[in-house]
């Protein structure tokens, strides 16, 4: 069993775990990720944004790494995602899961299929995210007492610039409880590719508009997320996940 963990702003390397650069090369692009040696070298690490911040959201090549993770042989992804707070769903500092998305991002290649050689499918989103990860790390988060939002509305915008207050007034009157630039893309491509995937938004400050203080959280508690979130990104990954709905659509 081979499983990946996707980080992004915050999440470039996985404190604790040897790894080793690797490339593997697809029909979209190279992509470079580091894989796990010893005990966890069924386990790949992809830093969306690149190890050094320099990818901005709307420039990753999702259909590569994807790509790369498919012919890696990987089943099941744990995806971390920094975002804005819209509600107190997950307020600065607080940890949620996904439960469904808006997608309002532009111009971006959001599927495996364009026609042609590549066919053509219509791939359910009804439930967007692998429920059986899902229960799992609310367990595995319950057992560490470390509190996660068991559901949200994540919208993707496209960045890199942020969003308007008018912007995220409008976001929230749709009913979107946080924001961020890159969850919708990956997440679409994912399902394309019958991934076990699970997503978990990590907030690093109020969206523009919401409080007058963005309210950006310490370095400190980014580091307690990060490793919180890898324990239990551990332990799930590699658990026996029982019936599961995903390979059925």
């Amino acid at each position: 069993m081979k499983a990946a963990i996707l980080g992004g702003t915050g999440v470039y390397s996985l404190d604790g775990i040897q790894t080793i650069e690797q490339t593997v090369k697809t029909e979209f692009g190279s992509v470079t990720l580091k894989a796990g040696t010893g005990q966890w070298e069924d386990l790949y690490f992809i830093s969306r944004h690149g190890t050094d911040h320099s990818i901005p959201p709307h420039m990753v090549n999702y259909r590569a790494n994807i790509q790369a993770l498919k012919e890696l042989g990987i089943d099941r992804v744990f995806a971390i995602y920094a975002i804005g707070s819209i509600t107190t769903v997950v307020p600065p500092g607080g940890v949620g899961l996904i439960s469904q998305f808006i997608d309002v991002t532009q111009g971006r290649i959001n599927t495996f299929y364009n026609g042609g050689d590549s066919g053509l499918k219509h791939t359910p989103m009804d439930e967007p995210y692998c429920r059986a990860l899902d229960d799992k790390i609310l367990v595995a988060a319950e057992k560490r007492d470390f509190p996660i939002a068991e559901s949200g509305i994540y919208i993707c915008t496209n960045g890199p610039r942020f969003e308007t207050p008018a912007e995220i007034a409008m976001y929230k009157l749709w009913g979107a409880d946080y924001v961020g630039m890159t969850g919708a893309t990956e997440t679409a491509l994912a399902r394309e590719a019958g991934l076990h995937f699970a997503a978990v938004v990590y907030s690093m400050n109020w969206a523009a508009g919401i409080q007058e203080n963005l309210a950006f959280i310490s370095e400190d508690d980014m580091g307690h997320i990060k490793n919180s979130l890898t324990d239990i990104a551990l332990e799930v990954l590699f658990s026996d996940l029982g019936p599961c709905r995903c390979k059925d659509k």
